[in-house]
């Protein structure tokens, strides 16, 4: 598992579900050339042509029609399963093409056109062939689902890409009610359940479509909620009113519920300010085009178009480093030497510039209760969410019992040191400053790593305490053993998480 985990570090999430689409796409021809598979290469190559070329091309005219930005990855993402649902056609399938084509479209125009404050509600690929099926009679076969020999490769790029979003809870809703109203209903539960497994998009469906991210509510009960309510649908024997629903009626129906319940829109961000707050640190403070609310310690997808964009894409989740007393917008971002396409347009931008942002989550943030004790650990710019936090305590002027251990090689790579030193000043709360690399120990810091004995050392009533951890991936893992090992119980443990994070 250790493997798994530094190829998924090492990926965003829509890499990885391109990647994903990619793989099945070429096993699908390979499996059609020696006869297991009813599709033969070319017409997959015919279908894949047409749904890109469609797709980019009404995409760009939609994004510059609405002067929106246009999402690199999620073209390709759509078009791929597009051509993974859609029966391939052969080259001279007239009627064949032209269903292509108009899902293809209405897919990419389901983004703008149907897009409520510059966000889409429903699945692309989802609403594209739903709309054909009502306008021109022209459906979607899921065939990448109805195929045992594609099965195992399904289920482990599925597993991955679940694993890396971590929405096992919204995955698991879904698969419980789907069986659960399959058994109720079905004359041979056993027969119903392998034919749902075997011979459907279930898995395809549940962890390419129904995860999506920018579909998908912000916390886990609405998510649950999403995915039991889109497993109910999905039943191939539940019917509302003697109506049965299809797999993409079934998805666009909790995206509806999901709009519902989540936070609304797309803001522009307009860049105010830069300040070097460490070694390599930036603070990015921005302008909002209208007010948005949202809780310390929540996250943002950050969207900026740029030139070539290099395999990670131009989008990014961040956590808001500033807190909602502020009004502005902070966010935090450490540059490296290598740095990424993003990182470098990111850096390159002037005062006025713009930056897009949506899909507000994240349930890392303070619990309502301020008689919880707490104790952060941030591992470098993972001190981002608890920027948020404690400037919004200091703001707020909310006293609580907080004491952070912040692990960073050298002094110089300490961000936001005045926002803790005033916390400290103002409300008691304690910053430990503990520094892997500094030759001689610095006044009122720690020389070394934040470990078990740093941790009795500096925080004696650590059983009492709600563990907030935040970090590198290796090192939140690390942290939460370590805490575990010290006899703090899993559910005094929370870490940082957002889906893409890389």
């Amino acid at each position: 598992m250790k493997y798994v985990d530094n190829f998924l570090n090492g990926i965003t999430m829509y890499r990885l579900v391109l990647y994903h689409l990619i793989a099945l796409l070429a096993l699908a021809a390979l499996f059609g050339a020696v006869g297991w598979l009813p599709y033969a290469p070319l017409s997959l190559a015919y279908s894949t042509a047409v749904v890109l070329a469609a797709s980019w091309l009404s995409n760009r005219v939609f994004a510059w029609t609405f002067d929106a930005i246009a999402n690199v990855e999620s073209v390709y993402i759509t078009a791929l399963i597009l051509v993974l649902i859609i029966t391939p056609v052969a080259p001279g399938n007239l009627a064949g093409t032209g269903f292509l084509i108009f899902a293809s479209v209405w897919a990419m125009a389901s983004k703008f056109i149907f897009a409520v404050g510059k966000r889409h509600v429903f699945n692309p690929a989802a609403f594209g062939v739903a709309l054909s099926a009502l306008l021109i009679s022209q459906s979607a076969t899921w065939w990448v689902g109805g195929n045992l020999i594609l099965l195992p490769f399904v289920l482990v790029g599925g597993f991955l890409i679940t694993r890396k979003v971590q929405r096992f809870d919204l995955v698991l809703a879904f698969f419980a009610v789907t069986f659960v109203s399959l058994l109720a209903t079905s004359g041979n539960p056993l027969t119903g359940v392998m034919t749902l497994f075997l011979h459907t998009p279930f898995i395809f469906f549940a962890s390419v479509m129904l995860t999506e991210p920018l579909t998908t509510p912000p916390n886990r009960w609405l998510r649950m909620g999403y995915g039991a309510l889109v497993g109910l649908l999905f039943s191939p024997n539940f019917s509302l009113f003697g109506f049965f629903f299809t797999p993409e009626l079934a998805l666009i129906a909790g995206n509806v519920f999901s709009w519902a319940a989540s936070p609304k829109g797309r803001f522009m961000l307009a860049l105010k300010e830069v300040r070097e707050t460490g070694s390599g640190v930036y603070d990015f403070v921005f302008e909002s085009d209208r007010a948005f609310a949202f809780s310390p310690g929540q996250y943002l997808e950050w969207t900026l178009a740029h030139a070539s964009p290099d395999g990670r894409g131009n989008r990014r989740y961040f956590t808001i480093a500033s807190s909602p007393t502020e009004g502005d917008v902070h966010l935090g971002v450490k540059f490296y030497k290598k740095a990424s396409s993003f990182k470098r347009a990111l850096a390159a931008m002037k005062i006025g510039d713009k930056i897009s942002v949506s899909h507000l989550a994240g349930e890392f943030t303070l619990p309502r209760d301020p008689k919880k004790k707490l104790a952060f650990i941030a591992g470098g710019i993972g001190v981002t969410p608890f920027r948020s936090m404690i400037q919004y305590l200091v703001d707020k002027k909310e006293p609580r019992s907080v004491v952070m251990l912040y692990a960073n090689r050298k002094a110089e790579d300490v961000s936001y040191e005045d926002v803790f030193e005033k916390a400290q000043n103002e409300l008691g709360i304690r910053t430990v400053y503990a520094l892997s690399d500094e030759k001689g120990p610095i006044p009122g810091a720690h020389a070394g790593s934040v470990d078990a004995e740093l941790i009795r050392k500096k925080i004696p009533d650590y059983a009492e305490r709600i563990f907030y951890i935040s970090g590198p991936h290796g090192m939140v893992s690390a942290f939460t053993d370590t805490l575990a090992g010290m006899g703090v119980p899993r559910r005094h443990i929370r870490s940082d998480f957002f889906p893409g994070f890389a």
